[in-house]
């Protein structure tokens, strides 16, 4: 079983029997954020990539709890330069943590920091929690990849997924992943933070034909 809880926009803690895990903690300046960076308790960070909405307060989370962050190579180097524990991968590569096994999956986005650093490729998360697997995409386009978590190497039972379009996939777009990926339940992410990315997940929720999870920001649920 795994308690997955919504922060707003891209930010999600997933707390397993072995540990908690925090995603993309960008909480300062987040309009629908329902907590602070100090209200955040996680025995490691996870980010998909380094632009200010999803880095946010990454950095100072880490030095409070003195969590390592995870992440692609670049992005490791980057926020260890600034004085915190991290532990680098890349896109295919797995590791076991304490709470779980973590695989770096291909997410089709850029990643620069917010002073314009270059940061290699962006990326999506595979983390087993032993036994309820969660595949969190990040900023993405519809890939084909996402077919090879259908059973290939993978089997997910949570999907988190981009709804918002324009950065990342729309709503038709994360409808057509789930037909590749066929998880048992979905979650929608990345959305109605601004303008720019409206959309209704209870649209989504209609379209999928699979189980939905919509969370409030502020709102936990459980995943067997």
């Amino acid at each position: 079983m795994v308690v997955v809880t919504y922060h707003g926009h891209n930010c999600v803690e997933f707390q397993g029997d072995a540990g908690k895990v925090i995603v993309d903690p960008f909480l300062t300046g987040n309009p629908l954020a329902d907590c602070t960076p100090e209200d955040v308790n996680a025995d490691a960070v996870l980010l998909t990539h380094a632009h200010g909405d999803h880095l946010g307060d990454a950095i100072a989370i880490a030095k409070r709890l003195e969590v390592p962050i995870i992440s692609t190579f670049e992005v490791v180097n980057y926020c260890t330069a600034q004085g915190v524990d991290g532990h680098p991968m890349h896109i295919g590569g797995q590791h076991r943590f304490d709470f779980g096994r973590v695989r770096l999956t291909v997410a089709h986005h850029g990643n620069t920091a917010p002073d314009g650093q270059s940061l290699g490729p962006a990326c999506g998360f595979v983390i087993d929690f032993e036994p309820t697997t969660v595949y969190f995409a990040g900023d993405t386009g519809l890939t084909l990849d996402m077919k090879l978590l259908d059973g290939v190497i993978e089997t997910i039972d949570l999907a988190c997924l981009p709804i918002g379009g324009n950065f990342t996939m729309d709503i038709a777009d994360a409808v057509r992943a789930t037909e590749f990926i066929h998880p048992r339940m979905v979650m929608p992410i990345h959305y109605n933070t601004w303008p720019l990315i409206e959309a209704d997940p209870y649209e989504f929720a209609k379209r999928v034909h699979c189980d939905a999870l919509i969370l409030k920001p502020g709102e936990s649920a459980e995943v067997h």
